[in-house]
């Protein structure tokens, strides 16, 4: 299982990624000294909106796709899923 996620940083900034372990990918954006640098900076990160896929694959496409958009859409996509 695969997961794309939107973070809402400190800064109200918005950081999509991609995991297979979304438990500790969350803990690392807000504990780790590895990880993306993005969030060391911004912390604490709050976890807004997932998606679940069954291939690697399949989530890079999504996770590029969201990266692409502006952010209100992406504030869309976290507004109309809940």
């Amino acid at each position: 299982m695969y997961f794309v996620y939107i973070l809402e940083c400190a800064d109200k900034t918005l950081y999509v990624g991609c995991t297979n372990n979304l438990e500790r990918r969350i803990k690392q954006h807000n504990e780790s000294k590895v990880g993306a640098h993005y969030t060391k900076i911004r912390r604490p990160i709050i976890l807004k909106y997932f998606e679940k896929f069954d291939t690697l694959l399949e989530a890079r496409h999504r996770e590029h796709a969201i990266k692409s958009w502006r952010r209100e859409q992406k504030l869309n996509l976290i507004k109309y899923k809940k």
